[in-house]
Formats: structure tokens, C-alpha cells, sequence
């Protein structure tokens, strides 16, 4: 029997057509042949655009949006799925997250930031979203990855974009080139030896166009790892019975009833039903 991943975006899927498309397809070509990916997206009306960005510069807009991220592990586990994927890179509430569940969580942000260490000694960013630039510093604190942080650079690109050119394969050489410019002052002027694409559907982009390397970088490609990681983590928590810690205040779990009473009592009941597949 094959395993099963619930795909979790940080964007409404069905308003991004192309974008889903695209994602689908390079999903199935990365995971084994019985894998079974399913895609999500945040509850439709969630942000008042098309691309999450508007509201997630703001610290607790970003916070309370993240709820959805909780539910949606907890839906997950609930109907039966191997293992969750957070496609994006800030990757919210991810601890918080592996206390309540038992299923592998990979988050995009997390891994792409901690296995860029085995590629190389330096890791820089390239992002579209340049409002919570001072986000990052502390995120990589965070992870525990902040001596290997060299920075951060704009992609000289915007959101709308990469989406068209994933939407139009004529533009993308053009968008492309401009990314490529800037991963280029990255490593130059930073000294970044990996580059982690700071949002997927700009990773989306330069995995399409087959952009591995950029002045020497080594450019990681964050779809594959966080699927191939949650096949490797499913493998590793059935052969070998390994799982999240459960040790002290920032590992315990709590009693899921207690997690479901605490939902009512805010509102939130029935939060995680409401994500549907794409």
C-alpha cells in the first residue's frame, strides 16, 4: 500500500490555476510511484489578493493565519494520512505543530535552511516578499541555523511575475535571467555558497527551468526535498519507530481533547474541515 501526503500551501489553490497545475505535476514527478499526494490550500477568503503576501508582512496576521496550519495537521492525521508537507518557507507554528501530532511534518523553510548545511557552508535567500525582510534574521535563530546565515536579496521579481511566467513558458527565460542576476549579487556580495528559493512558487520556477546552480551556488530545490524528506521520515517512523520528541515544555503533548475544548472555546471548531483538497 502506498503512503499518503497532505500537501499544505500557504496560498488559496483555487485562485492560483496555473500555479496548481504546475506544483501538481512536478509533485508526481518527484515522489515514488505510490505515493499519493493530495494538495491543500487555505480556506478560500482567507486574504483579500490572490497572493498571501498582503497580509503575512503583518507579525499577527501572520500568526493568527498560522491556526490554519494546526488544524490542518490535525485534519490530517484525523482522516488518515501518512504524513503532512508545509510548502512554504516561513513555515508557521511548525513546533507547536509536532506536539500534537504523530504523523512526520516537513516544513519547507526548516528543511530547506537545515540540509542546505550538507551542500555547503553558507546559506542566503532569494525572495519576492521583501516586506518581512527583518523577519529572517530571527526565524534563523530560531532553526538554529544562524552562523551558516549569510542574507538575504531581493529577486528583483514580483509574485505576479513568476506566476505568469509559470503560467506563460515564453516568459520565463526573461524572468528568470532577472533571478538569476540577483542570486548572482547574493553570492557575491554575501558570500552565500546555497541558495534557498525564499517562496515555492519562485522554487516552482527555477526547478521548471532546470536552474540547479547560480555563480556556483548550489540552488535547493525545495519541492523534492520536502517530499522525498516526508517518504524518508514516513520510512524512518515505520521501520525503525522514530518520531517527535515528547520531552519537556517544548515537545509535550497535550491531551488532543483538551486541544479540541480549547478550539471550541475560541470558535475554531470544525477550523481543520473547512481546508478541502484541491
Amino acid at each position: 500500500m502506498g503512503l499518503r501526503i497532505w500537501h499544505q500551501s500557504f496560498t488559496v489553490l483555487q485562485d492560483l490555476p496555473e500555479y496548481r497545475e504546475e506544483l501538481r505535476k512536478r509533485i508526481a514527478a518527484v515522489v515514488r510511484p505510490d505515493t499519493e499526494v493530495v494538495l491543500h490550500g487555505q480556506i478560500p477568503g482567507t486574504y483579500p489578493t490572490d497572493y498571501p503576501g498582503t497580509d503575512l508582512k503583518y507579525r499577527f496576521l501572520y500568526w493568527m493565519h498560522g491556526l490554519q496550519w494546526v488544524a490542518a495537521a490535525r485534519e490530517a492525521e484525523r482522516q488518515g494520512f501518512d504524513a503532512m508537507v508545509m510548502a512554504n518557507i516561513p513555515s508557521p507554528m511548525i513546533a507547536e505543530i509536532r506536539t500534537l501530532v504523530e504523523i512526520p511534518v516537513v516544513a519547507y523553510g526548516e528543511a530547506a535552511f537545515h540540509v542546505s548545511g550538507l551542500y555547503g557552508r553558507k546559506v542566503g535567500m532569494l525572495f519576492f516578499t521583501t516586506e518581512r525582510r527583518d523577519f529572517w534574521p530571527e526565524r534563523m535563530h530560531d532553526w538554529g541555523v544562524s552562523e551558516r546565515f549569510a542574507g538575504i536579496m531581493g529577486a528583483g521579481v514580483t509574485f505576479r511575475e513568476v506566476a505568469d511566467a509559470l503560467a506563460n513558458p515564453d516568459r520565463r527565460k526573461a524572468v528568470c535571467d532577472t533571478i538569476i542576476a540577483h542570486g548572482k549579487k547574493l553570492v557575491e556580495e554575501c558570500g552565500a555558497d546555497v541558495i534557498v528559493p525564499g517562496e515555492m512558487p519562485l522554487n516552482l520556477l527555477l526547478a521548471l527551468e532546470g536552474i540547479n546552480y547560480i555563480a556556483g551556488a548550489t540552488v535547493i530545490d525545495g519541492i523534492s526535498l520536502c517530499f522525498k524528506m516526508a517518504e524518508t521520515m514516513i520510512d524512518l517512523k515505520n521501520f525503525s519507530g522514530m518520531g517527535p520528541s515528547r520531552r519537556g515544555y517544548f515537545h509535550d503533548k497535550p491531551d488532543p481533547k483538551r486541544v479540541d475544548q480549547v478550539f471550541s472555546f475560541y470558535g475554531l471548531e470544525g477550523l481543520g474541515s473547512r481546508i478541502v483538497e484541491d
